[in-house]
């Protein structure tokens, strides 16, 4: 298993989330084997597929279940290459059905009290508003957000460089806004970043901000702009694309924007478009 973790993240390219969120799966697929006598060589069909129901009655979501088939599938197809099984028993066991989860996302005037809510007479305020804009202007994930580089933004040309899942670049359009807020920034970022930090966004103590730092600022804007739940960063991701899609960008274009390998991933937001869409109609219709 330490073997085939380190081809997963040297070799392969996996980054470290991936690899670690999969050494946590082969530990209960160890553990599983090991209750039942077996070693990885001598594991079953019949072992992978009971390993599959134990952990949906632990609980375990259709989702994290697809992702422990995956890494078990991975871990055995390694095996193969090893020539230390001659067949993979995961081969054929099917990938538990996922329900499909619409995500959450914020109506165009939460997002608009959102980004309002730093205090912009303040440094940590400018900081707040850049980063809050940055992310619904691109449709950044928060990790994209937080790792964004010095060398990754153009404001010139009006792009930054995100660096993606599986370490693939992306280029995204900078709104005229948010460069602003971006820009208006910079200043502050020189004073504070410690020499060395090449991160774009920093804490006042120079250190690069955190995925944890950024939450607990959308946590404490949502509440101050009224929303009336609590917000996750990734909402902000959800409405961009959703928005986009309803002021009429096209689905790849959108695509290319949120870093999605398949359209199919992009896809979910068409729907979520044409409900809001419905609403429209019912709400505003007169024979809606």
């Amino acid at each position: 298993m330490d073997r085939f973790l380190y081809r997963l993240e040297v070799e392969d390219g996996c980054s470290r989330r991936t690899a670690s969120a999969y050494s946590g799966d082969l530990r209960r697929l160890a553990e599983h084997l090991e209750r039942r006598g077996k070693t990885a060589a001598a594991a079953s069909e019949e072992d992978i597929a009971t390993l599959l129901s134990v952990a949906a009655e632990d609980g375990l979501s259709a989702r994290s279940a697809a992702r422990l088939l995956s890494a078990v599938r991975s871990f055995f197809r390694f095996l193969v290459d090893e020539n230390v099984v001659r067949r993979s028993p995961a081969r054929a066991v099917k990938i538990p059905r996922m329900p499909r989860v619409l995500p959450k996302l914020l109506s165009e005037e939460q997002v608009l009290g959102l980004l309002a809510a730093p205090d912009e007479t303040k440094p940590d305020g400018i900081r707040d508003a850049a980063m809050l804009h940055v992310m619904y202007s691109c449709g950044l994930r928060v990790s994209e957000l937080v790792g964004l580089g010095w060398g990754d933004v153009n404001l010139q040309v009006g792009y930054v460089s995100v660096a993606g899942k599986g370490g693939r670049r992306r280029l995204v359009p900078l709104g005229e806004v948010a460069a602003g807020k971006l820009e208006a920034y910079l200043p502050h970022r020189g004073r504070w970043a410690k020499a060395g930090v090449d991160a774009q966004f920093v804490s006042r103590k120079g250190g690069a901000m955190s995925r944890e730092m950024f939450w607990r600022l959308v946590k404490r804007y949502s509440a101050k702009a009224g929303i009336p739940r609590p917000v996750s960063p990734h909402w902000l991701r959800h409405s961009f694309a959703t928005h986009m899609l309803i002021r009429g960008a096209d689905l790849r274009s959108v695509q290319m924007m949120l870093g999605h390998a398949d359209i199919s991933t992009t896809e979910i937001y068409t729907h979520l478009s044409r409900e809001h869409l419905q609403k429209m109609i019912r709400r505003y219709h007169p024979r809606g």
